[in-house]
């Protein structure tokens, strides 16, 4: 079990900086890992502005923590099928990889909210507090899952933008 060593055909680097992007409308939470795979940390949480202003914030993001790639959070129900969330994350996956010219790839996020409460959680954080840090822990939760599927796999996991839709791929992830 290791993590991948070439980089894929649809650009994604096997090694380098690495942002998750937990995307919602109202917040996207964002945590970043370090160049060899090893520790993901959560950033922050940055609130849904223009699309403009949101833009610049991750093209600036990108620049200050020598972002390589970015992993976007995909929801997917229980069953393995997709919703409208989903499509939007899709959406948001494309402009972000067209924004910052950076290699994007989506990566099953179940759970990951859940998995977030309940770490914060054990740090007995304020309620307001827990809302503040839970897009951004489910971010790095994201990402750990993530980079332990590389390894596990030894190769890249996720899907390109570029993958179809269908369960069956889905269940690749």
């Amino acid at each position: 079990m290791s993590t991948p060593t070439t980089t894929a055909d649809d650009g994604f680097p096997a090694t380098g900086r690495l942002a998750s992007v937990d995307y919602g409308t109202v917040r996207i939470g964002v945590a970043i890992c370090d160049p060899d795979w090893i520790l993901a940390s959560p950033l922050e949480t940055h609130p849904v502005s223009t699309p403009e202003k949101d833009a610049q914030y991750f093209i600036d993001l990108a620049k200050s923590e020598r972002i390589a790639a970015w992993v976007v959070g995909l929801p997917i129900h229980c069953d393995g099928g997709e919703s409208d969330k989903s499509k939007e994350s899709r959406k948001f996956a494309a402009w972000l990889k067209e924004t910052t010219g950076l290699p994007t790839r989506l990566f099953d996020e179940r759970f990951t909210t859940v998995a977030a409460n309940a770490k914060i959680r054990q740090g007995k954080t304020t309620r307001k507090k827990t809302k503040q840090r839970v897009d951004a822990v489910a971010a790095q939760v994201l990402l750990e899952s993530f980079l332990e599927a590389c390894r596990y796999r030894g190769e890249l996991a996720g899907h390109r933008l570029e993958d179809s839709t269908s369960d069956e791929s889905l269940d690749d992830a």
